[in-house]
């Protein structure tokens, strides 16, 4: 296999874009990937998108409308893991030879749907019996709450780093501080969420451009390399399950790191799925930051935080920059990348050589989750 590197990422601002379509939101940032990677668009060998609910032939949409047309469009849906699903078939594609350079976007338009919760699929029992996600982590986290002894008003501090580091990205969906008293008065969701403890849905696009090292090394002085990629699928368990512990991103970690030859303690920057506060407490754990229960310990120290050991969603996560469920993975990874080439502005994580991007997808009954991908990448 070979080595894989991005010569070229693109991403729009996430927000509501209700009067713009799925190809519209998209192709911005497909262009700026290509423009920004000095490959001309006939190189383009494949391309892979990444979306969950935008409907069919989504790629060929976004690159019909940028004229370029005509190579392999192959379009992934794996959920809140689209984009990240498709960033590891198009980093196989390179890897094993097949091509040289390839396309991976990611793009979705929530706001089609008028707001909400996401529609699930009703033929899954627990859906059909009105499971939504919000439900479903807010159950994670009282139970993280019995077994831990953290407090409702602990798990808010999530909320608050997140806005922290949200208010520096210009691309965030919410540029907002908010105090962990705001956090705590906002409206309730599902207890113990309150509106803040949760991520927005809204509109987004990010895009890749990832070629083999003879393209690359032509292309950039130092490209960021694709140290691992890994997509692991939930098992199923038909009955009680330990619901504090994110089995399958565990699972998913130790192999990527078997991969990209590195540990917990090597990873300067990660930006992983809190799509709700007690997602990222849970994976922290998983990641093998901190010990199991010591997550909360490891964000009111600071670590995670700008200018910490660790630096978790210096984007601002989803709950801060959004999370438009099929763009979320390629963003994910946009943002490392960028932040490896220390060009993350504001929110920069200063020396940053390796980091980490990790998305999950689904809820689905009897399972951890439907899949999960995560991918390292080292400057």
């Amino acid at each position: 296999m070979r080595d894989v590197f991005v010569i070229g990422t693109g991403l729009i601002p996430f927000g509501k874009y209700p009067d713009k379509t799925l190809a519209e939101i998209g192709w911005p940032a497909v262009k700026e990937a290509i423009v920004e990677s000095g490959v001309p668009p006939k190189s383009i060998e494949a391309v892979y998108c990444g979306t969950a609910l935008g409907g069919m032939l989504a790629g060929q949409r976004v690159m019909k409308s940028l004229g370029i047309t005509g190579m392999s469009i192959i379009n992934i849906e794996n959920a809140c893991s689209s984009s990240s699903s498709a960033l590891a078939e198009a980093w196989t594609s390179v890897a094993s030879g097949r091509h040289d350079v390839v396309v991976v976007i990611g793009v979705e338009k929530l706001t089609k749907f008028g707001g909400g919760t996401l529609p699930l699929e009703r033929e899954d029992w627990e859906v059909n019996q009105g499971m939504v996600m919000p439900a479903l982590y807010a159950m994670r986290a009282r139970r993280y709450m019995h077994d831990y002894g953290l407090t409702a008003r602990q798990l808010g501090e999530v909320s608050v780093k997140a806005h922290e580091h949200g208010a520096l990205n210009p691309n965030a969906q919410i540029r907002k501080r908010v105090t962990i008293d705001e956090v705590m008065a906002s409206r309730p969701v599902a207890d113990p969420f309150t509106l803040w403890h949760c991520c927005p849905t809204g509109d987004g696009a990010a895009a890749l451009v990832i070629a083999s090292a003879d393209v690359a090394r032509k292309q950039k002085a130092q490209p960021v390399r694709v140290a691992a990629s890994e997509v692991t699928s939930g098992i199923y368990t038909n009955g009680y399950r330990d619901m504090t512990w994110a089995e399958l991103t565990a699972r998913g970690a130790k192999h990527a790191y078997e991969m990209a030859g590195v540990g917990p303690k090597d990873i300067d920057v990660a930006e992983i799925h809190d799509a709700f506060t007690i997602a990222e407490l849970m994976y922290y754990e998983a990641f093998g930051f901190c010990e199991r229960g010591g997550a909360y310990g490891l964000l009111s120290s600071g670590a995670t935080s700008l200018g910490g050991d660790i630096v978790v969603n210096p984007s601002g996560g989803l709950l801060s920059r959004g999370h438009p469920v099929g763009a979320t993975g390629a963003a994910q990874a946009v943002e490392i990348v960028r932040q490896l080439e220390g060009r993350a502005g504001k929110h920069q994580v200063e020396g940053a050589k390796v980091g980490l991007a990790h998305a999950t997808g689904g809820g689905i009954a009897g399972l951890d989750h439907g899949a999960c991908s995560i991918h390292v990448f080292a400057r």
